[in-house]
């Protein structure tokens, strides 16, 4: 009796261990198959959402250019002499812009945007505290009090765009 535990064991033991072996062997292989298909998968989505990223920091790029100060002063000219209702004009303009590319966000890094952010605001507090100095009494006179205080400082959207330029070199 005990011969036959003894023989039937060991009939048993190497089939165990080769089926232990085999499953192992097959687990590998499908593991390293989902891995390469999700591989494949991934990069062809990237291939299709590059092109898409890089547009949207385009866009980006085009609206920090629009609302530099520079630009959007020679660009939107004041209807009436009221420094007020340039202003306003002003940053209705910059809000208009902005969202127009609110979209955008989702292609680029939280960081990215929120520089973004910031430079579209601190372009807004440039114009209201140009707009609250006592010189300041026309359109003309805040387009002229704008312009020269960024002859002493560069506009809040060219530290953007240097980031977003940055951003865009990584990707490659």
């Amino acid at each position: 009796m005990e011969l036959d535990i003894l023989g039937l064991l060991l009939y048993c033991i190497p089939a165990i261990v080769t089926g232990a072996i085999a499953y192992l062997f097959f687990r590998e292989h499908v593991e390293n198959e989902n891995n390469r298909r999700n591989f494949l998968i991934i990069k062809d989505l990237q291939k299709e959402a590059f092109p898409i990223r890089l547009q949207a920091y385009e866009r980006i790029t085009l609206f920090l250019e629009r609302i530099a100060p520079a630009k959007l002063l020679t660009r939107v000219n004041p209807t009436s002499s009221n420094k007020d209702d340039y202003e306003n004009l002003l940053i209705a303009t910059i809000q208009q812009e902005f969202e127009h590319n609110l979209s955008q966000q989702i292609y680029v890094s939280d960081q990215c945007w929120n520089i973004v952010l910031a430079a579209k605001n601190a372009t807004i507090q440039l114009i209201r505290k140009s707009n609250m100095q006592e010189k300041t009494d026309t359109a003309n006179k805040l387009r002229e009090v704008i312009l020269t205080e960024l002859m002493d400082k560069s506009a809040p959207s060219n530290a953007a765009l240097s980031y977003i330029k940055e951003e865009v070199s990584s990707l490659w």
